[in-house]
């Protein structure tokens, strides 16, 4: 397993993002400089994966690396849209910290309750370098409130998504779509090189790659708010539905199979 030499990669998978990308870096920057001011042994890097965006999503990440050099901003760049999944798994293939976060370009999450994750994975790891665990960023306290505000036919969809994802992939966490995840490096390379889905249901697939291989799952309610510019559409839950039942029956006739033991090839 090739070894890390940061303590920490961001990942943020991007498409079309150039209006919200600048704010999300921003605060993400903020708190990322004050922790590395305040413990030098605190590095890092982000990865900004150009999912084969048709506007200047790589032109805008790619002043944040004039700023702030290339080596701690990298940019990315895929030839056509493979779907979050597959950008999220570039920058996996690519990082070089100990622990691996991937987080959306939209900014809906607080960047700074990446300590809440970390300290999850603090307390349950004896070392970064060899323990396998995943700590899912939650929204499922905030569960009441969308409800609310969501109109009757979305919440029939956000609520027939969430059985077909317990009855079909993964049992146990409530919220597997938050764009807010940290793994242990040794976590990410194994189930990210066993990784089938690549599109918006690629959390189901990880998730139950990860139960299956019976790595650590732990899930962080952690603020979040609702952003503009939403890619996500009625068929694009007609999309996630099809793609659970093809996690279970691909898996469950071993057309596709889960490695225990990493391999770069396949990534």
């Amino acid at each position: 397993m090739n070894k890390s030499s940061l303590y920490l990669s961001v990942i943020v998978p991007s498409y079309n993002e150039e209006a919200r990308l600048p704010g999300m870096l921003d605060e993400a920057f903020e708190y990322l400089e004050k922790r590395k001011k305040n413990n030098p042994e605190f590095t890092y890097e982000i990865i900004v994966v150009d999912d084969g965006s048709r506007d200047n999503t790589s032109k805008v990440a790619l002043e944040y690396s004039k700023k702030y050099t290339v080596d701690v901003v990298r940019v990315l760049s895929q030839d056509f849209n493979r779907g979050k999944g597959g950008a999220v798994r570039m920058g996996v293939v690519k990082s070089r910290g100990k622990l691996v976060l991937f987080a959306d370009a939209d900014g809906a999450s607080k960047f700074s309750d990446f300590e809440r994750l970390e300290k999850i994975v603090k307390v349950n790891c004896s070392s970064l370098e060899d323990d396998k665990i995943v700590v899912c960023g939650s929204r499922r306290h905030l569960e009441k409130d969308s409800i609310a505000k969501r109109s009757l036919f979305r919440t029939f969809l956000m609520h027939g998504f969430h059985f077909l994802v317990w009855f079909l992939c993964v049992k146990g966490v409530r919220d597997t779509q938050c764009g807010f995840k940290l793994l242990t490096r040794p976590a990410a390379l194994q189930t990210f090189s066993n990784l089938h889905v690549l599109r918006w249901a690629f959390d189901v697939d990880l998730l139950y790659i990860a139960q299956y291989l019976k790595i650590p799952i732990f899930e962080v309610d952690i603020n979040w708010h609702e952003c503009e510019g939403s890619k996500i559409t009625f068929g694009s839950y007609i999309q996630m539905g099809l793609d659970l039942l093809s996690i279970r029956l691909h898996y469950l006739f071993g057309a596709w199979k889960i490695d225990a033991n990493y391999r770069p090839e396949n990534i």
